[in-house]
Order: structure tokens, then sequence, then C-alpha cells
């Protein structure tokens, strides 16, 4: 099934969606090499961020969500997904929207922060939520996938879950210089073999 962000895939997916993050599951006997490392890294730069009114779109399982500092607002299209991240991230408020149709005013919020997001989107879908990020928050967070373990920039990938369906995901990996470029500039974060981080102002 090729649907890129369908909920009915995430509703699928969340309870075992950390599994990816974890390597445990499906993801037990995957050779990972430096990537729990990166990871912790990767937490240790969003925690490093100043505290501000933070939406986390696209939250999740709240997995990163947890991490961000200040009052923060998680929006998952996902009902399963709010669920589990109601567990991991109970001090953020959780709201079940649109991330390219976000259901706040202009400027509700100091920053959007994006985890894994970004990379599933088409071009289309991309001029969306840049559009309606820079509505509500004058910085923008994005950690999403490093190019450096990746043969090719992007695919369609097959994504088998534990129920035994199969479906079709698109994926992109990226720079650090190529994802600032799309998104208008900034600064890098945190870049490595697995992850990156970077924020972009206004």
């Amino acid at each position: 099934m090729r649907e890129p962000t369908a909920p009915a895939y995430y509703d699928r997916r969340a309870p075992e969606y950390d599994d990816w993050y974890l390597g445990r599951g499906l993801y037990a006997d995957r050779d990972r090499a430096g990537f729990d490392d990166e990871l912790a890294d990767v937490r240790t730069a969003l925690a490093a961020l100043a505290p501000a009114a933070t939406l986390d779109v696209a939250c999740g399982t709240g997995f990163l969500t947890r991490h961000l500092p200040g009052a923060v607002t998680g929006l998952d299209q996902s009902r399963r997904m709010l669920r589990v991240a109601a567990e991991q991230a109970p001090a953020a408020t959780l709201v079940e929207g649109d991330a390219l149709s976000l259901p706040f005013a202009d400027d509700a919020f100091d920053r959007v922060f994006s985890g894994h997001f970004y990379g599933h989107l088409d071009p289309s879908q991309r001029t969306a939520f840049l559009r309606e990020a820079r509505r509500v928050a004058p910085e923008l967070v994005v950690a999403d996938a490093s190019i450096e373990h990746s043969e090719v920039d992007e695919e369609w990938s097959r994504r088998i879950l534990e129920d035994g369906t199969s479906w079709e995901v698109y994926k992109r990996w990226f720079t650090p210089a190529g994802l600032l470029a799309e998104l208008g500039g900034g600064d890098v974060l945190y870049a490595g073999t697995w992850f990156l981080v970077v924020r972009s102002p206004r």
C-alpha cells in the first residue's frame, strides 16, 4: 500500500514504532554501528535548546518530544501514536490534527520541531508544511536522517510490520547543507552518520 503519510500505516505501527529507535523487534538483528551513540547525541542536542513554547509536528510516540525543553505541544494525525505519546511524554499537551494544516493561530509558538517527518514529504507536502510551520512560529528545528549511511537520496521503501502487512513509504536522506537550503538557511545543531538536526529561523 503506497501511502506516504497515511494515518492507517502509523496507527498500525504505533505499538512497534520505537523498536526502530531501540533496535528491538524487527530491527533487533540489524547492524547499526554507532546508531545508539548518535541517538544519545540527538537527545542531548534537543535538550540543550533554550526552553520555548514548542509545537512538535508529527510527534508520533513522543520518543523525541519528551526531550524538548519548555512548554511542549505534540501534534499527530494518528490517535494510536498519541496514546503512546501520552505515556512517554506526559508533560506535553497532545493534539490530534493535520501537520499540513495546523489548527493553531499565527505565532502561537516560539518554535516548531519535527523529527523524522520532513523526509517523508513529497514536494507539495513540503511546501505546505513549511508554510504552516513558518506561520505558527519564528523558529523551525528539524531532526531527520543523514545521507551518510544511505546509498540513495530518496526512495519508496517497503515496510513490513509485525502483523505482516506491507506498506510502501516515501523516504529521503539529507546532508545538513542540503536540508538547510530547503528550509531557507540556519545552523547545524548536530550532524552524524545516522542523524542530523538543524535550526532555521523564519
